[in-house]
């Protein structure tokens, strides 16, 4: 076996591992990132493997690419053959990047991700939240993407305001210790 029938996506993980090393991150900071195996990430990195197609739109995410190259590891990864003249992967990229909200279903696993950096922006389609948690040089690194419509933006601000509400005041009486003095009666 040839190494090119041993490696068939050696280009595209090189390119991977590329974009990973310029933004000084190890292969625990990107798969933890996008929320795949290590091992995984490092036999793309390799060319042993394909990613799906919503683990490289999450990478193609999480290094901020811009269309063309995007469309190029689209295609390296062999995600091509649009309908309207555009490849997929063009359309895909222009989706991801026009500032659309794209969601990717990915199955839930009951993990609850914590986040301590947040940007929002405000589109047409609706409004786009970017999670992502600080690293040691208090730089956020990304985490989650979240969009969704103005009406529901509303609806979840409406809820946060509520949570909060509740948090604050519910929290319930606070109790004074018993006393033990003489005249105290204990009930």
């Amino acid at each position: 076996m040839n190494e090119a029938q041993h490696k068939p996506y050696r280009t595209l993980g090189q390119h991977l591992q590329y974009l990973r090393e310029q933004k000084k991150e190890s292969l625990a900071e990107v798969s933890g990132a996008v929320e795949i195996e290590e091992k995984l990430l490092a036999r793309i990195e390799e060319g042993h493997e394909r990613p799906a197609e919503d683990i490289l739109l999450l990478l193609i995410s999480h290094f901020n690419m811009q269309d063309q190259e995007a469309v190029q590891l689209w295609e390296l990864a062999g995600y091509d053959g649009g309908e309207s003249g555009q490849s997929k992967a063009e359309d895909i990229a222009h989706e991801i990047l026009s500032n659309k909200s794209v969601v990717v279903v990915i199955g839930l696993d009951g993990r609850t991700l914590y986040t301590d950096a947040i940007q929002v922006q405000n589109t047409d389609a609706g409004i786009v939240m970017n999670f992502g948690q600080l690293n040691s040089k208090k730089q956020a690194q990304p985490l989650a993407r979240l969009g969704m419509s103005h009406e529901q933006a509303e609806k979840v601000l409406h809820e946060l305001q509520q949570a909060l509400l509740r948090s604050k005041y519910q929290r319930g009486p606070k109790s004074l210790p018993p006393t033990t003095g003489e005249n105290d009666e204990v009930v």
